[in-house]
């Protein structure tokens, strides 16, 4: 599952790629014109679907524009095939090509494919399952309602779900966090852990499991 950022001036197009990759559990937020401040919010995707024949500003302009505010990858959607322009695409930080006319199999392909192998070191942001951490900001986000944690809060569950799968004592979870050498209290993680829950509950979410005796688990919801 990813969040998807498609950009083209086809609403048609849009509205099939939409189709397509939400079926395989992807969401996708799709978007016909390319905004002043678009590139501010670029830190909520996984991947981006970039037409290169835009109005106004054209895909590859867009992407050089852009790299610097996400890691993720790049994919352009283009009728263009010459060799130059693929390398050109390449130049300015692009990561695939998708040529038009392409088919719904091809699309799916592609985009589970890097979404796949995106192993980038993430320094802007990322996603488990619906909740998106903002690193830059240390903000987490489930889909549009920014969740209102302390910075306590935010370093749990960054680790949790950073390492989701993964389970963590609370004297783990402790020594990630705190350090040793804090004036803290490892009780006071199953505090943070309530609190925590209780606002993931509000935005109707449940990801931290408790794992009786042994400490806490990030899952992947």
């Amino acid at each position: 599952m990813a969040h998807i950022l498609a950009i083209d001036d086809d609403d048609a197009m849009l509205v099939l790629i939409k189709n397509t990759l939400q079926k395989d559990g992807h969401y996708v937020t799709c978007i016909s014109r390319i905004t002043e401040g678009l590139k501010n919010d670029l830190s909520f995707y996984d991947l981006i679907l970039l037409d290169v024949m835009m109005p106004a500003i054209d895909g590859y302009t867009f992407c050089r524009e852009i790299r610097d505010f996400t890691d993720c990858p790049i994919l352009f959607l283009t009728a263009k095939s010459l060799e130059q322009d693929v390398q050109f695409g390449f130049s300015v930080g692009g990561d695939d090509y998708i040529r038009k006319p392409f088919s719904i199999v091809e699309l799916r392909a592609r985009v589970n494919a890097h979404v796949r192998r995106e192993q980038r070191e993430k320094t802007k942001g990322f996603s488990v399952g619906s909740v998106r951490f903002l690193l830059v900001k240390k903000e987490v986000w489930a889909a549009d309602q920014k969740l209102p944690f302390t910075k306590s809060e935010y370093e749990i569950s960054l680790l949790l779900a950073g390492n989701h799968g993964q389970i963590y004592s609370k004297e783990q979870i402790y020594e990630n966090v705190f350090g040793y050498d804090k004036e803290s209290d490892i009780s006071a993680i199953t505090e943070h852990i309530k609190n925590i829950r209780k606002k993931l509950a509000a935005a109707g979410l449940s990801p931290i499991e408790t794992i009786w005796g042994i400490g806490y688990r990030w899952n992947n919801i």
